[in-house]
């Protein structure tokens, strides 16, 4: 974790914040984060020597400036962080009423506004920001990565134009960092891009709320000439710099990702990113008003040490890399559910939580039957749907079984195949063959550490912790029975197809091993095919684990053989070596024993931490059950250690008594 800003710390006693605009009274979210920042909302006026609260430079501002003055008060502006939300606040959509991520808190002055010092201004020369260069690098890096910026409603699919141009970058009217220009300096803007690279390709790029209607710009195509081009495709930030030759900016933030990039910009404004000697500056600031610094030391300044992050899934103060993890869930949500879903094959008990985990677009309809039409469907009925996006149950699901009816805390959902399916490539196997970078690799580190400390599983089932008298000698494998009917032994399993002759290979394999069976919960409680009939079964096992804790099984044995059980995958992050007789979706990359037929396509050498990266961060989506917001792992894992949140609500425990009651007659309940 990066450490707090210095506003941060300082906000640990609460202080006065006179304001005299509405949004602060109005925004939950907004006056929430001011709030754990230190400062608390009030009215009236304030005394010498207190505080007035500003945001930014809003039609409104001018009060608080003149109440400050007045009554000799320090003056605090507050804008949005560098960081905001999926979509902008003037959005009318439901996902727009939640609010920013991150404040700029300045006692100093505005960002922006380039006639005195702000808090960033202040920050880039300090030590602290010279400390921070290693993860400044990684941040920047990061936002790369998943393509994050302010507003992020933008397509990942969309495709940026061809690569060698030269962008020139609008804004809106009224925009309060262009401090009164307008459209005059864009159309010189626009010319010097013409007159400096005579030849090239012009693209101008629409402001995002320009696109979408909300506000005017100050360039249209109308201005072009032939062959220049307009762009206002919903487009990545990033690689529309990347695509770039050069860059033409006033004071955007898409300027400044082009700095980060690598680019050196063209400036005719004078954002806070200008007279650092990173930028070309057309209007240049006074002579020393800023010495020269790195790219790392500005941003650690913007995006580490300046901001207030938010956290609102544990309602709390978090760092940059807590921001980016959640602004990261969330974003792949909207991108995935923005248009909206008909879904198909979703059992009646399970559509209550598959509406709200893909309720961020234009929500879900359920069909009873297949159509063309159809976006979503349960992986299960997908032959029904092909071009259908696959749902099943992530790795860290629940606190319960899903057969008993607890709801899933992580789905997957993915539009190339299912991660249990190896006949053919799975959204999973994509992301495993890619790989990860450093810093996803010390993320999936921190989270393998805490997923082995805390003794999380799949289901998290209260099993007994089961020791067994360990013989001298011999190895102690452990044997996990799964479902047989299971959709991963139909599509994966090798020549073994069943939990006996699963039993009977690896005792002919390892004759003086000691066996350990695990039972799966599913078929101990009798919900599912797969018993093993009890004179088999001590024939081969010397040790039967009923309702057996699974971690602590791994902990007692040297080894698993396996099928196809995702048992396999938590061993594996626990260092137990692993033996497969199938094909599930942890084999193949040169991680486990493979007995079973890999697909040659699975060439990837991935490390277990990229591979955890991959099955646990990248792949699932994670739904909050406190909040309701989508989330990042690492609070997935803190509601799996809350159990009473993980948990379904009085109608689904009264209806899986009922399964149980039934489990004889899965037909009706399984439907």
């Amino acid at each position: 974790m990066q450490p707090a800003s210095g506003q941060q710390a300082a906000g640990a006693s609460s202080r006065r914040l006179f304001v005299y605009n509405g949004g602060f009274w109005f925004k939950p979210r907004l006056k929430r984060i001011l709030a754990l920042a230190g400062w608390q909302i009030s009215t009236g006026l304030p005394s010498p020597d207190e505080y007035v609260g500003i945001w930014g430079a809003s039609p409104t501002a001018w009060r608080g400036r003149k109440i400050a003055a007045k009554r000799k008060a320090h003056l605090i502006t507050v804008e949005d962080a560098f960081l905001r939300s999926v979509l902008p606040g003037r959005t009318r959509h439901h996902l727009a009423r939640r609010g920013a991520i991150g404040l700029l808190i300045d006692p100093h002055g505005l960002h922006f506004d380039p006639t005195r010092p702000s808090l960033i201004e202040k920050l880039v020369p300090s030590a602290k920001a010279g400390e921070l260069a290693d993860a400044a690098m990684e941040g920047i890096e990061r936002l790369r990565h998943a393509d994050l910026s302010k507003y992020n409603a933008f397509r990942p699919d969309a495709s940026p134009p061809p690569s060698g141009y030269v962008l020139v970058i609008d804004q809106t009217r009224g925009d309060a960092s262009l401090m009164g220009a307008g459209r005059e300096r864009f159309l010189e803007m626009l010319q010097a891009a013409r007159d400096e690279n005579p030849g090239a390709r012009i693209v101008l790029r629409s402001h995002p709320e320009t696109s979408s209607g909300l506000r005017p710009g100050h360039l249209t195509a109308e201005d072009l000439r032939s062959g220049e081009e307009f762009c206002d495709a919903p487009v990545s930030p990033w690689k529309l710099v990347e695509n770039a030759d050069a860059v033409y900016a006033v004071s955007s933030q898409l300027g400044y990702e082009a700095l980060l990039s690598g680019h050196r910009p063209k400036l005719f404004g004078q954002p806070f990113y200008a007279g650092w000697g990173l930028s070309d500056d057309r209007n240049p600031l006074p002579p020393g008003r800023r010495t020269p610094a790195t790219r790392e030391a500005l941003f650690a300044a913007s995006h580490l040490l300046a901001p207030i992050w938010y956290d609102p899934c544990r309602d709390s103060q978090t760092d940059f890399n807590g921001a980016v993890d959640q602004l990261e869930a969330e974003t792949r949500a909207f991108r995935q559910d923005r248009d909206g879903h008909l879904a198909y094959g979703m059992r009646l008990w399970k559509r209550r939580g598959i509406a709200r985990a893909f309720n961020n677009g234009k929500g879900v309809r359920f069909i009873g039957e297949p159509t063309a039409q159809v976006t979503l469907v349960w992986a299960g009925k997908a032959d029904r749907v092909p071009q259908a996006i696959r749902v099943e149950d992530g790795f860290l699901r629940s606190r319960g079984l899903g057969a008993a009816l607890v709801p899933a805390l992580s789905l997957v959902a993915d539009d190339l195949g299912i991660y249990y399916d190896p006949t053919r490539e799975s959204r999973l196997e994509r992301l495993i063959s890619q790989g990860a970078t450093p810093t996803q690799e010390k993320r999936a580190h921190a989270l393998i550490d805490r997923i082995r400390a805390a003794g999380l599983s799949k289901y998290n089932l209260s099993g007994s912790a089961i020791s067994f008298p360990r013989p001298q000698n011999r190895k102690v494998i452990l044997v996990p029975g799964q479902v047989e009917d299971d959709a991963s032994i139909r599509l994966g399993s090798g020549l073994e197809k069943s939990n006996l002759g699963l039993l009977k290979r690896v005792r002919a394999e390892n004759p003086r091993a000691f066996l350990v069976y695990k039972p799966h919960p599913d078929v101990e409680a009798g919900l599912r095919p797969g018993a093993i009939a009890l004179p088999d079964l001590s024939q081969l096992a010397d040790h039967i684990a009923y309702n057996g804790d699974p971690v602590t099984l791994l902990g007692q044995v040297d080894e698993v053989w396996t099928m196809t059980s995702t048992l396999g995958f938590e061993a594996l992050l626990r260092e137990v070596p692993v033996t497969v007789l199938g094909v599930p979706f942890y084999a193949g990359w040169g991680l486990t024993r493979d007995l079973g037929p890999v697909p040659p396509r699975r060439q990837g050498r991935p490390s277990l931490a990229a591979l955890a990266h991959a099955c646990l961060i990248s792949y699932p989506r994670y739904q909050d059950p406190v909040s309701g917001l989508p989330c990042p792992v690492e609070v997935a894992v803190d509601r799996l250690l809350e159990a009473q949140s993980t948990q379904g609500g009085p109608g689904l425990r009264v209806l899986a008594k009922i399964q149980g009651a039934l489990s004889g007659h899965s037909w009706i309940w399984r439907r």
